[in-house]
This record gives structure tokens, sequence and C-alpha cells, in this order.
């Protein structure tokens, strides 16, 4: 029962936010939320409801630009994916490195594959492509 009151609590914290929920198990569930308000929600993930940021994920999809946010609670075994969907022609979205450090590498390498925009991210600068393709050249868009 724990696990789903987590869930409840996230979702009452956020409800004007969250766009959908997508519960795969007891132990695996996805929040879409506006893009707006991702820090604010990693934020209340991480200092009040003590959630580790894992990493994150980012894909070219019918929808948008999709990233998901990867969260774990540790003590539960649940895993939490925070999910957002970027408009096509303007893919960007605030950054998490003001939280998290450890998000500077994946948010530069989904810069760097997608054409992703994390506003105020500290250092943009490419990490694998250098030589390998041509500037605002993504490799992992799809061609429309």
């Amino acid at each position: 029962m724990k696990k789903i009151t987590e869930i409840e609590k996230i979702k009452l914290q956020f409800a004007e936010d969250i766009q959908q929920v997508d519960v795969k198990n007891n132990l695996r569930v996805t929040l879409t939320v506006n893009r707006n308000k991702i820090v604010e929600i990693a934020d209340y993930l991480y200092r009040v409801m003590q959630w580790r940021f894992i990493i994150a994920s980012a894909m070219d999809s019918k929808e948008g630009f999709e990233i998901l946010y990867h969260f774990s609670n540790d003590s539960s075994g649940m895993i939490l994916n925070v999910r957002v969907i970027l408009d096509r022609e303007q893919p960007e979205i605030e950054s998490l490195t003001c939280l998290f450090e450890s998000a500077n590498w994946i948010e530069r390498e989904m810069h760097e594959i997608l054409g992703i925009n994390f506003l105020h991210h500290p250092n943009l600068e490419k990490l694998i492509s250098e030589g390998n393709w041509a500037e605002g050249v993504y490799p992992y868009r799809k061609k429309i």
C-alpha cells in the first residue's frame, strides 16, 4: 500500500501539472507532466520525497521529443518515470543541472544527438560528435 500512497501524494501536490498516470505494476509508474514544471517536480521528488535521480533518456516519437526522467525510491524498490513531451519545432526544457550535477552529461548527450535545448545548462558543449557529423545535424531525429 505504501507505494500507491507515494504516487497519490505526488498527484495531490501536482494535480494540475500531471497529464497522465500509467501504472505498469506496483513498482513501476510513469507520470506524464507539464514540461514547464519539471524542475519543481524533480526538486519535490528529491528533497521532500527522498527519491534518487537515476538518469534521463530521450527519444523522437510521434508526439514530439519525449524525455523520461528516472527516479528511484531505494527503500521500496519503486521506479518512477517522469515523462515530458517537447514540441518538435522548439524542443527546449529547463536543465536539471541546478538540482543534480549528474544531469550534466546526459543532457549534453540529448542536446547533441536530438537537438534538445536545455535552458540554463552550464555547458552544452559536444561530448561525442566532434568531427563525426555536421553542426545542426542530429542523428537520432526522425526524418519527417
